[in-house]
């Protein structure tokens, strides 16, 4: 199945990518030190009541042939919804070449890990023989994922030691499936938890006390459920210096782990910096005492570099940020610069790095964890929400306000920079990378021209670096699915960068990403951009100490740029490729699009009248007040229009340009524009199935489980879930939902999917008047929320058990995965990836499939 090649190679290259970054950064410490060296290993949970020390494993060469979006996996698939059971020397598959893999036994270590350069990538079988149904957590690290006698759960990949699932023993075998990730270790472990109900202090999220604010606190800390019931009416006591404070406590489902948020006090006037501890009481209905923590917390001066939390709106999370504030103390009206980490490392650190500056304040948010999502997805609107949050707190000069990053935060210094150019007056990547599918195809030269050695070292063999070489054969339908990333693609967006100054900074030796990323943008920045300073230190590795990033001339030339007034603006050039990601720049919008998600862009300019022409847009706005035109006619593309003052909506006819009134707010636009992946933001809740068959009422909660433990893990995120017969949309206004099930079995589709012109029922798709039939079908759809005028509806949907098993996979919570309105796929999908979607495709700026554009295979 070649067809689809470029989407399959896709996966060897990023865990290529993510080999030689980690292994660079280790090598070469300070800020860019892998994080997983605090793993968490002691066990304060409980008892632990059995450690597995003999497994069986299964090598595999499986992401040579796999996309990042829909994986192929046929060993998972065996195990989904079965007990099945495997013994050694049984053959488990055969890999893309023709060789038959088979499950081989392996023993534990001294650190009581299975560790060997086999594991990486390979499947992991542990079985254990339980003489009663026992409720235990289950706790491994190293793993992507692991099914649990045939249900799927949330990994610890990054080996942080995070993971903790209680799950029911049956009686007799039971069976857990791991998948082993980017290290070859893995290890596990079953805990007897010390009571039902308990806090858990591994991966807590807390702020700095600052004793010269007087203001309370947010915090975070997880609560485990082992109990088959949901707990509701919990709440949490704080204590610390004889202050205390109480909050109320979100309900926790049954059998899962939920990282809530509570209330710290303020610190009493005249408190000192030092290292201090508090008290978290943990409390049911009736305020008996469930579990006790003392938890250690710093107090440090505002004036030092510190921490700060807040509440996201994405999923009503608390986060942090780390600041280095101005060494001016109650600075005014200065500078604010974001800083934007690199792969594996804390926001704290990146803090850290640099020295505190007299005219500005660094604040450097979490892109949600320190590998997160590269600074897209979440990632994006993680640094937008702490953009906003160091506005609010430090109140800077609004045409002061500058964005920096190194590695990864490289990359995403070029990615937010092309993606906002209108937030900020310039831009400073260091050691980074414009795309990630150019750092991707930056490890392919360097295969082609690698040692023997160094190719056995990434497990690439002969017929692999031919495979490479091979250029891809694209179908439609991976057409239309790649087209969902293209707000990624930031050299699409290239031209945005005239709208601000840039300094890069790479060193000459940069075995990490590659040096001659650097150069190719520079010339690319050379063929259009008239202000930009390249600069390679010389013999400069990937991290060759802080001024890595705390460059002096970066922050020179940073001093000389400042964000232009909407006023003074002559001429301006701005690209997106959907408006739900980036929408505007000063004074102009892009509304709507004539191709969803392929790139738009308006190019202004005053020059002999003010003209605008425009490509791929279907609406625009314009806030004339801040345009100064001496004139009010204004010619868009041929069209010659007067403007009114304020603000002008226009319209792109058949017969040339209108001006119009403002669209519905039910149609498409910046605050709605799809793509499936948009549904997961919006403080989103998961409403799972309850009226269908026991199997299918407990796989749906068991998925929306997973995508609440995976976007725990991968975002450290608190997604709220709730079962269908207690969903009332009143009680969650504004807020997006995503449905788990289809409409014979989730009470909430009537509620807000009834007249969408997508119907997913028992054995039965249809499609705007087209039926698909069977049981084997699973959907993915986006589609606004009809009582609400800015919140979506996700859908996670099946046409019945076949089906259930093509929809386990949640890809979609990761980046780099591409997903466009709708997706509608046979359970054959993880067996032949993309081959096995029927239809995919986006809806018109109306909602409509007559007005959309779609792809059926």
């Amino acid at each position: 199945m070649g067809k689809s090649r470029s989407l399959r190679w896709s996966a060897l290259l990023f865990c290529l990518m993510l080999f030689a970054t980690t292994q660079g950064q280790k090598r070469q410490g300070n800020i860019v030190e892998y994080f997983g060296k605090e793993k968490i290993d002691d066990v304060k949970e409980g008892r632990v009541v059995h450690l597995f020390k003999n497994a069986l494993y299964l090598p595999t060469k499986r992401n040579a042939l796999n996309s990042i979006s829909f994986p192929t996996d046929k060993v998972f698939k065996d195990f989904l919804m079965s007990q099945k059971k495997v013994s050694e020397d049984e053959i488990g598959m055969v890999d893309h070449t023709g060789e038959a893999q088979r499950w081989t036994s392996i023993k534990v270590d001294s650190s009581s890990t299975f560790n060997n350069r086999v594991l990486r990538g390979s499947y992991v079988y542990l079985s254990y023989t339980s003489k009663s149904e026992d409720i235990v957590l289950f706790e491994a690290s190293g793993h992507t994922q692991v099914i649990i006698n045939g249900y799927p759960h949330e990994g610890d990949y990054y080996d942080f030691g995070y993971s903790l699932i209680p799950i029911k023993l049956k009686r007799g075998t039971n069976v857990f499936v791991m998948k082993v990730g980017r290290f070859p270790r893995v290890r596990a472990r079953l805990i007897q938890p010390k009571s039902p109900i308990l806090l858990t202090q591994r991966d807590m999220t807390l702020p700095d006390l600052l004793p010269e604010e007087q203001m309370g606190y947010k915090g975070a800390i997880r609560v485990v459920n082992a109990s088959p019931n949901w707990v509701r009416g919990l709440s949490l006591n704080v204590t610390h210096k004889e202050k205390q404070a109480a909050s109320a406590l979100p309900a926790i489902p049954p059998m899962s782990v939920r990282k809530v948020g509570f209330d710290i006090p303020s610190l009493a006037s005249g408190s000192k910096p030092e290292k201090s501890s508090m008290e978290l009481l943990l409390l049911d209905t009736d305020k008996s005492a469930l579990d006790k923590q003392q938890i250690a917390i710093q107090i440090k001066s505002k004036y030092g570099k510190h921490k700060r939390t807040f509440v996201s709106n994405i999923d009503n999370s608390v986060q942090y940020f780390s600041v280095a504030p101005s060494s001016t103390k109650d600075l005014e009206n200065g500078a604010l610069f974001l800083s934007v980490h690199g792969a594996s490392v804390e926001a704290v650190n990146q803090a850290n790095a640099y020295k505190q500056k007299d005219w500005g304040h660094v604040v450097a948010p979490t892109n949600r964890r320190p590998f997160g999502f590269a600074w897209e997805d979440w990632g994006r609107l993680d640094a937008l929400e702490v953009l906003a949050e160091g506005k609010r707190i430090y109140q800077p000069d609004a045409q002061k306000i500058y964005l920096t990053g190194h590695s990864m935060g490289g990359h995403g210094t070029w990615y937010l920079g092309a993606t906002y150019p209108d937030k900020f007056a310039a831009i400073a990547p260091c050691a980074g990378y414009p795309d990630l599918l150019g750092y991707r195809d930056s490890f392919v030269k360097r295969a082609l021209s690698a040692s023997e050695s160094q190719l056995k070292q990434w497990g690439i063999t002969p017929k692999m670096l031919e495979e490479m070489q091979k250029k891809p054969q694209l179908t439609p339908m991976d057409h239309i699915i790649i087209r969902a990333g293209n707000p990624s693609r930031t050299l699409k967006l290239k031209r945005n960068y005239l709208q601000h100054g840039i300094y890069v900074l790479h060193g000459e030796k940069d075995n990490v990403v590659p040096t001659f990323i650097a150069r190719e943008t520079r010339e690319v920045l050379g063929t259009f951009h008239p202000d930009f300073t390249y600069y390679e230190y010389p013999g400069g590795t990937h991290w060759y100490g802080n001024h890595s990033m705390d460059w002096p001339p970066i922050f020179e030339l940073f001093k000389q740029r400042s964000i232009p007034l909407d006023s003074t603006i002559k001429k301006m050039e701005f690209y997106t490729a959907s408006p739900g990601v980036s929408a505007s720049s000063h004074f102009a919008t892009i509304v709507q699009q004539q191709t969803p998600f392929e790139i738009s862009s308006i190019d202004y300019s005053t020059e002999n009248g003010p003209k605008i022409s425009t490509d791929n847009v279907s609406m625009l706005q314009l806030d004339t007040d801040d345009m100064n035109l001496e004139s009010k006619e204004i010619t868009i593309d041929d069209s010659s229009i007067s403007l009114t003052t304020g603000t002008v909506f226009l319209k792109k006819e058949d017969n040339g340009w209108k001006t119009t009134t403002a669209p519905s707010a039910k149609e498409k636009g910046p605050h709605r524009n799809g793509g499936f992946k948009d549904a997961f933001r919006n403080q989103m809740i998961f409403v799972y199935a309850t009226k269908g068959t026991e199997l299918e009422n407990q796989w749906y909660y068991n998925k929306a489980r997973l995508d609440a433990e995976t976007f725990y893990y991968r975002a450290n995120g608190s997604v709220e879930l709730i079962a269908d017969r207690d969903f009332k949309p009143k009680n969650y206004q504004d807020r997006n939902v995503v449905i788990y099930g289809n409409s014979d079995n989730n009470a909430a589709w009537g509620k807000l999917l009834k007249d969408f012109p997508v119907q997913v029922e028992d054995n039965q798709v249809t499609l705007d008047g087209k039926t698909v039939t069977g049981s084997e079908w699973g959907m993915y759809f986006i589609a606004p929320r009809p009582d609400s005028d800015t919140a979506s509806v996700g859908v996670v949907s099946a046409t019945g058990t076949d089906g259930m098993k093509a929809i386990y996979s949640n890809h979609y919570l990761l980046n780099a995965t591409t997903y466009p309105d709708l997706l509608l796929f046979s359970n054959t999908i993880m067996e032949f990836g993309t081959d096995a979607v029927k239809c995919a495709g986006f809806f018109g700026n109306d909602w409509s499939f007559e007005k959309g554009d779609f792809v059926w295979q």
